[in-house]
């Protein structure tokens, strides 16, 4: 093969795989343990919904979910919204020190929600799953985090606990006071610690746009690829014809 016609099929080649990973990137950047909406004024009742992706490359699936809900600012009332297929239990402990609200002191408050898939049921691998809770009044602090932990049916478990820039398996978040991060800026560390919620916004936009400029990319590599592979085909029909 000559000289040149390496060179155009290296550079087409290149130029496909730039886009594969163009669409990689956002995808890998979203799968994640998130909440669809992270802001919620401070008493208000919310409805917090996770979102919960199968990034697994094993073929196992999601068959378990456990959120922590906060002991310092605890919620008063807390209550999840069924999910075909799965079942849920909440788990209420004796908080670490009465905790004031109000004319009343709680001593105890819903601190675990826990769902588990029945049988032949679960998240696929490339699939969503959305989880729902109620809860409120929403303590009066800047943001609140919320541990998650994420378990496969091969045993595997992913704890969405981290906080702090640059972490690899980041807790959801939900900014009462505080302002939540710009688009594409990294979460803050929160102000409280073990809790969170959310309410529906367009915190996934930035994600969408993403995928679109990587999709654009890998249509623009596709169409590289087919150019380089009819030209490496009018060069080696000119030199089998001379």
């Amino acid at each position: 093969m000559h000289t040149p016609v390496r060179r155009a099929l290296a550079a087409t080649l290149a130029l496909g795989a730039g886009a594969l990973l163009a669409v990689a990137a956002p995808l890998a950047a979203s799968a994640h343990v998130t909440l669809q909406g992270n802001t919620a004024a401070a008493g208000s009742y919310t409805l917090l919904t996770f979102k919960v992706p199968n990034e697994e490359s094993t073929g196992a699936t999601t068959d378990k979910l456990v959120v922590s809900l906060p002991t310092d600012h605890p919620f008063v009332s807390a209550s999840y919204v069924p999910v075909p297929g799965w079942t849920a239990t909440a788990t209420k402990e004796k908080l670490p020190k009465p905790i004031v609200n109000g004319d009343s002191t709680l001593t105890e408050a819903i601190t675990k929600i826990t769902w588990t898939a029945q049988p032949g049921q679960g998240i696929p691998q490339g699939a969503l799953g959305v989880f729902q809770l109620s809860v409120g009044p929403v303590p009066s602090v800047g943001s609140i985090a919320l541990p998650a932990e994420q378990t496969y049916s091969d045993g595997t478990v992913v704890s969405w606990s981290q906080s702090g820039a640059g972490a690899e398996h980041p807790a959801p978040v939900l900014y009462v006071n505080d302002a939540p991060p710009a688009a594409g800026g990294t979460t803050p560390t929160p102000a409280a610690t073990v809790s969170a919620a959310t309410t529906p916004t367009g915190s996934a936009q930035p994600d969408v746009v993403a995928r679109v400029f990587g999709l654009a990319g890998l249509v623009l590599g596709v169409v590289g690829l087919v150019v380089g592979i009819a030209g490496l085909r009018r060069r080696t029909a000119a030199g089998s014809g001379s």
